[in-house]
Parts: structure tokens; sequence; C-alpha cells
């Protein structure tokens, strides 16, 4: 019996977003009393949100109409702002990339819902997907009292991604994911993956050139980045770091086409932990346009694009960098098997599986069968 799907196909335009303001005495350096006019709107724009335009671009959307002070809509950037002035900025609707929009449900009881993600579709918004994520799906298709992700997996990574339906079952799930790391970074783990954790997350991809060892337990820690398009800054290897623990396990060889299948299970959940761990062993991810050898990206120079002078798109915003970003595609990762406690019953344990793409499966005939007859669940 094929599982149940969910999912609504996707309009052509989003709805465009909303940016509520408030002018405060910090903006300023005056008292929130002071009469005294403070900066210009396009300067506040532009000192706030640097990361979203350059001034021009806030300039042109101000020029464009997109812009209210205190309900007006205001179309001049030298206009002068007070203390207490409320602004709101209206993003203009736009096309996002192509997405898939389809979930498989793997498993459902009173507190959990867990979903095959397909690679492409984000889990929640950012960037240029604020409408076609996973999180846009669940509440078209449960109403106001959608479930709602407990964890992240990257927009090129498919696979089981967990989501609780009540507000214990985020709490629980959410701390089970939380424990994981901790204990890594407490360093009070026992020698095997997964011994003292409440959850167990087995992913398999396929990294490039052959990994010799059958079995290969990664620490690097991981830390953030200065990197060109990503405000925030990047996932790397980094001695300076957070803990950071993966397990790899080699499942088959291929020397005819350099590249090695393997299971990883980790036990924190860094950001774009497995892609880094792999990179920085030498074996980046087949496909993986960001990651390269010693877990840094292909451009590591924060200097090689200068977000002042980068050209900016139709509402003013900045345009997609040239070099790849982190949630680029590509790269075949897939979260295969979720182990966590019964909610209801910790004595209990519920197992989901992920069916495997074609390309993550072994070559034997017995494995390959028995992935098309697992069921979506177990609980045992």
């Amino acid at each position: 019996m094929s599982p149940q799907q969910i999912g609504l196909p996707w309009p052509e335009l989003n709805d465009g977003l909303t940016y509520k303001d408030v002018v405060s005495s910090s903006d300023s350096g005056h008292p929130p009393t002071t009469a005294i006019q403070l900066t210009t709107v396009s300067d506040f724009y532009y000192t706030k949100y640097k990361g979203s335009a350059p001034l021009l671009g806030w300039i042109q959307r101000i020029q464009n109409g997109q812009i209210q002070v205190d309900g007006e809509v205001e179309k001049d950037p030298n206009t002068l702002l007070r203390s207490g002035s409320k602004l709101v900025y209206h993003r203009l609707p736009w096309k996002e990339p192509d997405t898939p929009h389809l979930l498989d449900i793997l498993y459902q009881d009173h507190d959990l819902i867990a979903l095959n993600k397909p690679s492409g579709l984000q889990v929640l918004p950012g960037g240029l997907f604020q409408q076609r994520t996973v999180l846009t799906q669940l509440q078209w298709c449960f109403g106001e009292s959608h479930p709602v992700p407990v964890h992240r997996l990257g927009r090129g990574t498919s696979g089981i991604l967990l989501c609780a339906k009540t507000k214990l079952a985020k709490t629980k799930l959410s701390a089970y994911f939380a424990e994981g790391t901790s204990l890594v970074g407490s360093g009070n783990m026992g020698q095997e993956c997964g011994t003292v954790r409440k959850i167990s997350k087995i992913y398999r991809t396929l990294a490039s050139g052959i990994v010799e060892e059958d079995e290969v337990v990664i620490k690097q820690p991981i830390g953030v980045a200065r990197y060109p398009g990503v405000a925030k800054g990047l996932y790397v290897a980094s001695s300076e770091g957070k803990p950071s623990f993966s397990k790899v396990i080699v499942l088959e060889r291929d020397r005819q086409r350099d590249c090695t299948l393997v299971k990883v299970e980790i036990q924190s959940g860094r950001p774009h932990q497995i892609r880094i761990h792999l990179a920085f062993i030498g074996h980046p991810l087949v496909g993986d346009p960001l990651y390269v050898a010693g877990g840094q990206p292909k451009s590591v120079d924060p200097d090689l694009v200068d977000a002042t002078t980068t050209p900016f798109a139709q509402d003013g915003g900045y345009r997609r960098p040239n070099q790849a970003v982190p949630g680029d595609c590509g790269y075949h990762l897939h979260a295969h098997e979720v182990e966590i406690p019964n909610l209801l019953d910790t004595h209990k344990v519920v197992k989901v599986v992920a069916p495997l793409p074609p390309i993550l499966q072994t070559s034997y005939l017995a494995e390959e069968e028995e992935e098309k007859g697992l069921s979506s669940f177990k609980l045992s």
C-alpha cells in the first residue's frame, strides 16, 4: 500500500512579505520624548537592513510606494522620521524557484507525524523561499492546528522530517534532538554513537573518492565563517567551532565511478554536518556544489563579492550571488532511519524508515528486496 500524501500545488507568485518597524530613540541617540527630527526613511532602512538591499535599492523601494509611514505611503526617500513613527515595508510578490510540493506521510500518531521530504523543498521560510516550504504545506493541509517541524533538513537533503502535533510533543522532541548535541559538547557519551542518546538518526549518502576504512569516526568542530551572500555566515569545519560527532560506515565502494556509498549516524546536529564532515576527511558528497575537501567552501574569500556594488533585483534587493550557497542542491543525502521513544510510552521505540532513492541503494539484491519490503514504520 502506498503511503498517504499531502501537498497542494504552488501558486505562480507568493504573497510577498510585510515587515513592521517602530522608530526608537536608539535609532537617533535622542530620548523618546524629543521632538527633534531623526533620520531619513532611506537611511533608516539602509542602516537597519543592509543585508537586504544597498542604499540605492532602498531608495527604489521607497519610490515604488512599498513603504508606509504612520499609515501613509511615503515615496520621498528624504522624508525625516521622528521617534515613535510606525513603518511598514511591503516586499513585492515574486515567483519562487521550482520546488516539489508533495510529501509522503511515513508515520503518524496522536503526537507525531513523520514526513518523507523530497530534495529541493525547504523546511522553513528563508531567502528566496518564503512560501514554497514544508511549513506552508502543513499550514495549508492541516489548518491552524498544523504540525510543526522540530528539526531541519537541508533543502537538498531528502528523507525523514519529524513534526510535532502537540505542544508537549514539540517540547519532548526538541529536547531529544538537543540532548544528543549537548552530550557531544560535554564529552559525556559512550564509545559507540547512540549508546546514551534518546534519538538515533541514520543517513545515507554518496561520497566522492574511495573511503578505504570500513568505519570512520569524525569529531571535527563546526563553526561559522564570513561568506558572500550568506548574511549570518557559512558553517564550515573550524577548530574554533562547536563539537560535532559523526560515525561513517562504508556500505559499498565503486572504484569505477570513484565514489563510496556510506551510511552516517550523527550524534550532534550541526547545520550541514554530514556535508562538512565528509568533505573534511577528503570525501565531499558527490555533486555538492559548495563544500570541498577540508570542509570549506569552494570560495572562502569574503571580499570576492562586494555587497555594496552587487547589482540589485527589480524590487531593490540584492540578486542571488554567483557563487554556491548552502541551499543549492545537487548532492545525494537521505535521512533514512530515525528511532525515538514512543512519546506516550517511553519503554517502546518508534522506528521510521524512508525508502531509499535508487542511487543510494546497494547493489546487493537481498538488501534491495529488503528495502522494498520495509514498512514505513515499526513500533516495538
